[in-house]
């Protein structure tokens, strides 16, 4: 499936404007956000073509993505948004608000399955794969080719039909309040994983004294 996008080089250009809420995603080189480094970041509003950024080793000061990210008035729709924000929060130094996650949705509106990848989710809701299977893809390339660059332009151009999906099935079952509830957890959560409490679950109960 072939997705039209504009590649830009270490930032966005200052006259790139977005309109509605804005979908998201990153490429890393592996999942280790302190070891893996961020390599792309894609953006997409409803209408547009999908831009993507791809970053230089240490190319991060990217001003105007940064300034578009840290708008907490538009709302950023990810597929995983807490592992993406974590390296969002570890290379650029923010941690944007106002987040969707496709999979917190889709966990709380597909409790029938186990299977919540953004190809599951694509596939149930849309009909057909992504084929969004990055596991061997070297990100950190100077020059990546078109085909790799359609794949992650691929990875935002149906968030925003997923979740207006996803929305219309948690309002069903009267579950839509619970979702926007961890979503604005979010933010706080990637700043304590990125403080060190990423390891356990800091909601764990503990034992009765």
């Amino acid at each position: 499936m072939t997705a039209s996008y504009i590649l830009h080089k270490n930032d966005l250009p200052a006259d790139v404007k977005f309109s509605g809420p804005l979908a998201v995603d990153c490429e890393f080189m592996g999942p280790d956000v302190w070891r893996d480094r961020l390599c792309l970041i894609q953006l997409r509003d409803e209408k547009s073509d999908a831009h993507i950024v791809q970053f230089a080793a240490g190319g991060y000061a990217a001003p105007n993505l940064k300034k578009i990210l840290s708008d907490a008035k538009t709302e950023k729709i990810f597929h995983g948004a807490r592992a993406d924000m974590r390296g969002i929060g570890r290379y650029l130094g923010i941690i944007p608000e106002n987040i969707y996650c496709l999979q917190i949705a889709s966990r709380i509106s597909r409790t029938y399955t186990q299977s919540h990848t953004l190809d599951d989710i694509a596939r149930h809701l849309l009909g057909f794969r992504l084929h969004k299977d990055q596991q061997s893809i070297n990100w950190g390339a100077d020059e990546l080719a078109p085909e790799l660059l359609d794949t992650a332009a691929g990875g935002v151009m149906h968030l925003h039909a997923m979740r207006g999906m996803l929305d219309e099935m948690m309002k069903r079952d009267d579950r839509l309040g619970i979702a926007q509830g961890l979503f604005q957890c979010l933010p706080a959560l990637v700043k304590a994983d990125l403080g060190g409490w990423g390891e356990g679950d800091v909601f764990a109960v503990g034992e009765p004294e």
